[in-house]
């Protein structure tokens, strides 16, 4: 049961709902179906292990072979 962001298009309200299923969304200012849904941008601050896939060996900031700013 995800949450999904949303703008309306016809009050350009931005807005969040939690949808179960295939439930229709409408905008909570305007009551309109006429939404459209935004790409979320999924936060990750405050992450200590490298992602999976990523490399921790070497810096790209610096010459030095590791260095804080990589981390």
């Amino acid at each position: 049961m995800p949450i999904y962001e949303y703008r309306c298009n016809q009050c350009n309200e931005d807005f969040e709902k939690l949808v179960f299923g295939s439930q229709e969304v409408a905008c909570p200012k305007c009551s309109s179906h006429d939404v459209k849904k935004k790409m979320s941008a999924f936060g990750m601050s405050g992450v200590e292990k490298p992602f999976a896939g990523s490399s921790s060996a070497g810096c790209t900031s610096c010459s030095k072979g590791s260095c804080s700013s990589c981390k």
